[in-house]
């Protein structure tokens, strides 16, 4: 059964990159808001998760505006499908014209310094064109991880289309990839993770919108050991087919007493500052259908509540710091 599944899904993805991609973009778009209003009327666990957290974002939200925010937050998530299955087929300036940056500046300072850049972003608004732009603005192509998915085939799927986009793709394995990473930042490249969301339940404690959660240690870890510029990246939608993107202030390394653990610590949490106020500004844009608060989590065997071994990551998952 398990494997008919795997099959099923590989299947369905690959129709979505066959068939999406040949539609206008109008028709594309509709296509999308029609499916994630019928996702949302079924309130299946996605969803309601979805407004869980949601309710942590927006604590003084009637239930009828979580109503509200929820469903703008599916039209969102669909929206990325759809774009995603296109991705391959836009042209490199509909690709800089399709995405607004400000403080540019800062990420093209950064690689021109020779230091190496490292940006950190949430899963907001689609990360995948964000990519795709970074690559076509900066004529560079950089360096990401992604959790292993199953089936083999579907993984196998998301790293061809991403290197499609100039990426390279490091499969999610701790040093291996860390280190892989150290040694393209060293040479002056640039890297960038999703770092809202640990896979890994080794992470980094943060206090996010008033409660815990754990965020990946990479990003941090990554500027202490390299030297590189820790640059956050928020993301949010305008009106098809415009995105935004703001480049933030980069994060220092502190100057502490403790050890790189405490320094990591100090770090991870600026970055979630960070993504906290940007997802505050545009909620419907955080795809977040996970269980992603500490308190949330289930308990794996012989654990309590917080110590589970982690979110299993959904149907792809587009990248881990």
């Amino acid at each position: 059964m398990s494997a008919l599944r795997d099959r099923l899904t590989d299947s369905l993805y690959g129709l979505g990159w066959a068939g999406v991609k040949k539609l206008p973009e109008p028709a594309a778009a509709a296509l999308g808001r029609q499916l994630a209003d019928t996702v949302w009327r079924r309130r299946g666990k996605g969803v309601t998760r979805l407004e869980a957290n949601l309710a942590r974002v927006v604590p003084d939200a009637s239930p009828a505006r979580l109503r509200q925010l929820s469903q703008a937050s599916m039209r969102s998530y669909l929206r990325y499908w759809m774009e995603s299955f296109r991705l391959p087929s836009y042209s490199e300036q509909h690709v800089l014209d399709c995405v607004d940056v400000e403080n540019v500046h800062r990420l093209t300072d950064g690689l021109a310094s020779g230091r190496g850049v490292i940006l950190a972003l949430p899963h907001m608004a689609n990360w995948d064109l964000a990519g795709a732009w970074a690559v076509a603005a900066t004529r560079q192509p950089f360096t990401t991880v992604a959790e292993r998915l199953k089936p083999e085939s579907l993984y196998d799927r998301f790293v061809a289309y991403r290197e499609s986009l100039g990426m390279e793709v490091l499969p999610h394995g701790g040093a291996s990839a860390l280190g892989k990473l150290a040694r393209r930042l060293r040479a002056g490249g640039f890297v960038c993770l999703v770092a809202d969301r640990d896979l890994s339940a080794s992470g980094i404690e943060v206090e996010f919108f008033g409660e815990a959660t754990r965020m990946p240690a990479g990003p941090a870890l990554l500027a202490q050991q390299t030297g590189a510029l820790l640059l956050p990246v928020t993301l949010w939608y305008e009106a098809p087919p415009r995105m935004k993107a703001r480049v933030h202030e980069p994060i220092p390394v502190p100057q502490l007493e403790g050890g790189r653990r405490e320094r990591t610590a100090v770090m991870t949490q600026a970055l979630a500052d960070i993504f906290a106020a940007g997802i505050a500004d545009h909620p419907q844009d955080w795809h977040m259908l996970q269980r992603f608060w500490l308190a949330d989590l289930e308990p794996g065997p012989g654990k309590t509540p917080g110590e589970a071994a982690g979110p299993a990551p959904a149907a792809g998952e587009r990248g881990t710091g």
